[in-house]
């Protein structure tokens, strides 16, 4: 039995009868339970993934029709709602919270025989660049356990990384998808805002969320993203915009025009092998016959924070629902309605969440509010028009995913200000709601893997899985 990096392979060896599901999930199971140190898991559903295998191989048994998705074994992070479930955010004050449904992407993945093995670590609430600011413990990066995997959906990343499944879904808010994806060497999507309906995901920033889909290889994330994506009644933002047929369509078949942004290769956080594998891959584009030209970005300073303005600012409002009256952890120190508020909020949020409401509740004050929200509003929508404008000559953006490879456990976690520039590369996607991909780009000299991110224009995620694979193969 071997861990399986492709769903199509998979799919063919089943039908020939070379295993049977119950086979390939016990292998994974197995998988989970012998690399339980790196904290990967919250929850391990493994009574149910062993009958939905048992179910699915009787329907392939008497040769029902399949569904696209037939056989993946997959997780999903811990933001992700999913009925009759724990569901947690990674944080003490939903612990032993049920969820009373499922939501839109989880349920698609199930509609389409994909096997959810578990629930997967993450950030409190989505928060954080390396999976430490979880209330059950750090996640490990499967290639250095010393180090982090990024974050806030690491752990999703670790278990396509570390062969405990061949798929998971991340959350991307400023990177979250792509930052661990980089870090541990595989593929991360985050798709243009409002392709995947966000019914069933825990909020953080609503106007940023995107749920992601990380996988081994570049056919399995398209099929994924296919399955999941698309209008949703449940969900007034999601778009009707049409859903290709992704992973029928990944040949490239002609000669780009590719822009680099020019500040993010003079970037001085930028580590020196990084910087050296994304120029080495431009310069196989250029050898390719594309046209590769450096551009300048000059709001490159100002991404990082109109993106923690106005991200804190949803996340205040959001997170105010937490409150230790309708569910989730109350103080048993409460001893009247205004306490219950305060101790259940104090004792139930990390540090890292407090931190990021009482910003929010900041810039929201009557007193601030124009200064610094209302403005942050303004200088999106500047980043957003001129990063589109980008691709009225251009076909992508390529950049690198992250400044650094994956840091040492505890590097960060003093300096919030450190641990945020993290995203110094990614924001931008968010900011504008467009595409982005990360793909693994090499190592560096420590054995740590290295990301390259490809943006694209809105909804143009067919064209960039046909490039990403491209690059791919190269």
């Amino acid at each position: 039995m071997e861990t399986y990096h492709s769903l199509f392979q998979l799919q063919q060896e089943l039908k020939q009868e070379k295993y049977f599901l119950k086979s390939v999930v016990e292998h994974y199971l197995k998988q989970v339970e012998q690399q339980k140190d790196l904290n990967v898991f919250l929850d391990v559903y493994e009574t149910e993934a062993l009958a939905k295998a048992d179910e699915l191989q009787k329907k392939l048994d008497e040769g029902k029709p399949l569904g696209k998705l037939f056989g993946l074994v997959v997780g999903i992070k811990d933001v992700l709602v999913h009925k009759n479930h724990e569901v947690r955010s990674a944080s003490k004050i939903l612990e032993g919270f049920e969820s009373q449904f499922t939501g839109t992407a989880v349920q698609r993945l199930i509609e389409e025989d994909a096997i959810i093995i578990g629930a997967q670590n993450c950030d409190e609430f989505a928060m954080g660049s390396s999976t430490e600011n979880s209330a059950y413990g750090p996640t490990l990066n499967a290639a250095d356990n010393s180090r982090v995997p990024g974050g806030s959906s690491g752990a999703s990343a670790v278990a396509v990384q570390a062969g405990l499944c061949m798929a998971s879904l991340g959350t991307d808010t400023g990177g979250s998808v792509r930052q661990p994806a980089a870090f541990c060497g595989v593929v991360g999507i985050k798709p243009t805002y409002s392709r995947v309906s966000r019914y069933g995901l825990i909020a953080f920033a609503s106007s940023f969320d995107c749920i992601g889909v990380f996988s081994n290889n570049i056919e399995d994330n398209a099929r994924i993203l296919e399955v999941i994506a698309g209008h949703d009644e449940f969900d007034s933002t999601v778009s009707r915009e049409k859903v290709p047929a992704y992973a029928d369509n990944l040949q490239l078949n002609k000669k780009l025009k590719i822009a680099y942004v020019k500040e993010t290769l003079e970037n001085e956080a930028l580590q020196a092998e990084i910087k050296e594998a994304t120029l080495s891959k431009l310069e196989w584009l250029k050898s390719e016959g594309h046209q590769v030209e450096e551009i300048t970005f000059p709001h490159l300073d100002y991404l990082l924070p109109t993106y923690y303005i106005l991200t804190t600012a949803e996340a205040s409002s959001n997170l105010s629902r937490f409150d230790g009256v309708r569910y989730g952890y109350r103080s048993p120190e409460a001893h009247n309605m205004e306490s219950m508020y305060k101790l259940s909020r104090t004792q139930g949020f990390g540090e890292e969440v407090k931190r990021r409401i009482m910003l929010g509740t900041f810039v929201l004050s009557a007193s601030y509010f124009d200064a610094y929200y209302t403005k942050a509003q303004k200088v999106r929508r500047i980043i957003r028009d001129e990063t589109r404008a980008i691709f009225e000559h251009y076909d992508f953006i390529i950049m690198p995913t992250t400044p650094t490879t994956a840091f040492p456990l505890g590097a960060n976690r003093d300096n919030p200000a450190e641990m945020y520039l993290e995203d110094i590369f990614t924001v931008q996607a968010n900011v504008s709601g467009i595409p982005a991909i990360s793909i693994p780009n090499g190592v560096d000299t420590q054995n740590m893997p290295i990301g390259l991110q490809v943006m694209a224009d809105i909804f143009k995620e067919s064209e960039l899985y046909a490039f990403a694979d491209y690059l791919m193969q190269s």
